[in-house]
């Protein structure tokens, strides 16, 4: 989805209307996270809504975190020990 995504407003996030965390790729956890940036930043959040909003944007950086985490063990399995450029392998893949 190439749309912008904004956070849900403090009313529907105490109605549970948000998605949950861990149900979030990247991006989505991503653009949350940098809504939420926004709603704390504008100041116009009462008090609970804006303890609500920074500990969801806690949990999405965490998600954020987790999740770049496995994107680099994934590409760390790929590389060779040494750090440098995977050496070609001329080997036909198994079509079985």
């Amino acid at each position: 989805m190439n749309a912008a995504r904004r956070d849900p407003d403090p009313a529907q996030t105490a109605a549970g209307l948000e998605p949950a965390v861990e149900t979030l790729g990247f991006e989505d956890a991503l653009a949350s996270l940098r809504g939420i940036v926004e709603q704390l930043e504008s100041g116009g959040l009462p008090l609970e809504a804006s303890v609500d909003r920074y500990e969801r944007g806690v949990a999405l950086h965490e998600r954020c975190v987790a999740l770049l985490d496995q994107a680099e063990l994934r590409l760390r399995r790929l590389t060779p020990s040494g750090g440098g450029p995977a050496e070609p392998n001329d080997e036909p893949f198994d079509d079985a």
